[in-house]
């Protein structure tokens, strides 16, 4: 019998915006527990993301070095960005977001996962795709600034990630999810078997 995550909303008796960013925001909910207590919980709300694992012939994985401020760390990531657009399509994002960072397109496109990256203090969720038939996109690149103008670009074996992962040398979210769910998707049903790139997505419901 397998496991399956499901849709609940508990009581909320109060709600208040206490701080309100560029793209983010925190609400404080009082939220009703089973035994009838009310506890406040604070969250940040999040317009969600999509993140792409692009695989190119040789079975490289197309990564980007970047600083991350509140970690204080330069992070190995996949491409990634935030759906900007309320009911954006999220595979359009993800197209938007690989030709940005990367100046690359893709032939075929999956749906790898679909994760919420901090759900006891953050509402963002992430759709990763499996990009396949990687290549360059001609024209001018896409200007880049702030962080994104330090970006360091490679393609590495996907064994070799994995070997990272485990080792405790790769921490960012989206490419320790996305390395382990090709690496299991490989050794599975196969990359054929996952979901097509409009599979519907619950967590940010989108328009075609």
């Amino acid at each position: 019998m397998g496991i399956k995550d499901t849709a609940a909303e508990w009581q909320v008796t109060a709600t208040a915006t206490p701080f309100v960013g560029n793209k983010t925001s925190v609400r404080t909910d009082e939220v009703v527990m089973p035994d009838g207590a009310a506890v406040t919980r604070d969250y940040q709300v999040h317009p969600g993301s999509v993140a792409v694992l692009a695989l190119d012939d040789e079975q490289r994985v197309l990564v980007l070095n970047q600083y991350r401020h509140p970690v204080r760390h330069k992070l190995w990531e996949i491409p990634a960005g935030l759906l900007d657009i309320p009911g954006e399509n999220p595979l359009h994002a993800a197209q938007r977001e690989l030709y940005e960072e990367a100046h690359v397109k893709a032939e075929d496109w999956r749906v790898l996962t679909d994760v919420y990256t901090t759900p006891g203090g953050c509402d963002e969720a992430v759709r990763i795709f499996l990009a396949r038939g990687v290549s360059e996109v001609e024209g001018e690149r896409f200007e880049v600034s702030e962080e994104e103008a330090d970006m360091e670009l490679a393609r590495v074996p996907l064994p070799d990630l994995v070997r990272g992962v485990l080792a405790g040398d790769l921490h960012n979210n989206c490419l320790v999810v996305g390395a382990l769910s090709l690496q299991a998707a490989m050794a599975g049903d196969g990359l054929d078997a996952l979901r097509p790139a409009d599979a519907p997505w619950p967590a940010r419901p989108f328009t075609a």
